[in-house]
């Protein structure tokens, strides 16, 4: 599945799906069936006869994928299927190739730039830079837990994991003893409860710096950055607290 589409505009949409059944020599009354049930799996049904200069990007992209699905692949190789796309678009797309996968059994591949597309529909990611792997793993592992520089500035612009600089400048005025850390929650935590009986449990105050939740392979990734107000022993206890209830943090300094 191409960027820019790469379809036959001298072709209707109903050949240009054919072409690698006919290059396959598939008897015609076979292709005629298998042409009008991946356009109607790709919701082209109604466009069989239209030309790809009447079509719109995304819809072009669905006549894409249609003729990437005639041979009956195992595996479906996109590259950039969805750059050319608009943001609306992009999601359809998305969710369409959601349904190959699941439906169809295929393995999709996504050769992408555009790090939210990979935290929206894949389970694994490879990471390359001068065509070499540096990085790899579920994207719940990789998203949650970059290793390499590269990694974590794309990661980065989907789940940002900073202070913001004027908090930085609001804090740098601060003069109380305080501790920063950054927790990441995974599932089942729930951070209200954590927060709360921090709270409640340990002398100190909190102030919540920063925070983001987001969902990776239908698992729940919150990261928060909170400042605890009080003494290094009372802090100490809180990064027990933390440990024993499976949540990971680091101190961050400013």
């Amino acid at each position: 599945v191409f960027q820019q589409f790469n379809l036959l505009n001298a072709k209707s949409v109903y050949d240009n799906v054919a072409i690698p059944l006919i290059l396959n020599k598939v008897p015609k009354s076979e292709i005629d069936k298998k042409v009008k049930t991946l356009l109607d799996f790709v919701d082209l049904g109604d466009k069989a006869n239209a030309y790809p200069g009447e079509l719109s990007g995304g819809q072009k992209q669905r006549v894409g994928i249609a003729r990437a699905l005639a041979t009956d692949p195992s595996i479906l190789l996109c590259d950039e299927a969805t750059s050319a796309l608009d943001p609306d678009t992009t999601e359809s797309i998305l969710q369409l190739l959601e349904r190959v996968n699941r439906e169809l059994g295929v393995t999709v591949i996504i050769v992408t730039h555009e790090i939210d597309v990979i935290q929206k529909i894949c389970n694994r990611v490879v990471v390359m830079e001068h065509g070499k792997l540096i990085e790899s793993g579920s994207v719940l592992e990789v998203f949650s837990k970059p290793k390499h520089e590269t990694t974590k500035r794309f990661v980065r612009t989907v789940i940002p994991n900073e202070i913001p600089s004027t908090v930085k400048h609001t804090l740098a005025c601060d003069k109380r003893p305080y501790t920063i850390l950054k927790m990441h929650f995974l599932g089942n935590n729930t951070t209200d409860n954590v927060l709360y009986h921090i709270n409640k449990t340990f002398d100190l105050e909190t102030s919540v710096l920063f925070a983001t939740v987001t969902e990776l392979e239908h698992t729940v990734l919150g990261i928060f950055i909170v400042q605890f107000i009080g003494d290094d022993l009372e802090v100490g206890k809180v990064k027990e607290y933390l440990v024993a209830q499976g949540i990971e943090w680091q101190e961050v300094t400013l």
